[in-house]
């Protein structure tokens, strides 16, 4: 049997990039994404014509996209793993954000994975079989100050992909959302993250936090290349997991989240009940 076809966004650099490297490396096919062809093949780099097939594409169009998903599907002849990689970071208040930052925010980070999630089912739904593969982040489930709309955006990437694994289980396909923790890529840089034009001066605890993240960068405990491989694992396990923390940031503040969630549920346990029928 063939080795799998990867169709992955986001992939010029960070943990897309890395992917793209070392699924190219190991003999996959893969078509991978960019706002720039010129770009991602540069980054990729040559001698890997007949199995890479760079693609540029505009996120924001929807078309964009399912022109996309239809030439890799042309090309290689089938889709076996969607990776929703691409996506950015956004920090600031609420009251500080303009509906501009939070629209665009939305507009890659969640629209951009459901669009091309519409795109790539139906070939998925034909041969009966898929593994889709969505990046969230630990912001998606224990987010820290200053990140709400960050937070949002992955929040709402897990809970999409929950549902959406009960939904194609049953057609052959499976999903993992992916919440990483910090990787030493470039999304602590001016390309990948963003913060809010407009500062309120009484939102103090906000700039020491997105103070504390800028000044991590190129410290972060996770290796790009080491999450390459855990990608790979994933994809060609038989029964993948749903929900999966990556890294040992990623994992703490979880099990912090679940204990904190934990013993709040028990604390309010009485007036939780109080609203039911007496019959």
């Amino acid at each position: 049997m063939d080795k799998k076809v990867w169709y992955i966004t986001g992939a010029s650099k960070g943990l897309g990039l890395a992917l793209v490297k070392k699924l190219l490396q190991a003999g996959y096919r893969v078509a991978a994404t960019s706002r720039s062809v010129e770009t991602l093949q540069d980054a990729v780099g040559t001698g890997k014509e007949d199995s890479f097939l760079p693609l540029e594409v505009d996120l924001a169009d929807s078309a964009s996209i399912t022109a996309s998903v239809q030439q890799a599907v042309q090309h290689f002849g089938r889709i076996d793993v969607v990776v929703n990689n691409a996506g950015f970071g956004i920090g600031g208040s609420v009251e500080e954000l303009s509906e501009k930052e939070v629209a665009d925010s939305f507009g890659v980070n969640v629209f951009a994975t459901i669009n091309v999630i519409k795109s790539a089912l139906p070939y998925m739904r034909k041969q009966q079989s898929g593994h889709i593969i969505n990046i969230s982040s630990i912001a998606g489930f224990a987010a820290a100050t200053g990140w709400a709309m960050y937070a949002a955006t992955k929040f709402a990437v897990i809970g999409l992909s929950e549902v959406l694994a009960d939904d194609v289980r049953e057609l052959g396909i499976n999903v993992t959302v992916v919440a990483p923790g910090a990787f030493r890529t470039e999304f602590l840089s001016e390309q990948s993250l963003v913060l809010s034009e407009n500062k309120i001066d009484d939102y103090q605890a906000i700039r020491d936090s997105h103070s504390r993240y800028l000044n991590m960068n190129g410290k972060q405990a996770g290796d790009p290349q080491k999450a390459a491989d855990v990608f790979i694992q994933l994809a060609e396990m038989p029964e993948p997991p749903v929900r999966f923390f990556m890294g040992t940031d990623a994992y703490n503040r979880a099990v912090q989240k679940i204990d904190l969630l934990t013993s709040e549920l028990e604390k309010w346990k009485e007036l939780s009940f109080v609203t039911d029928f007496k019959e």
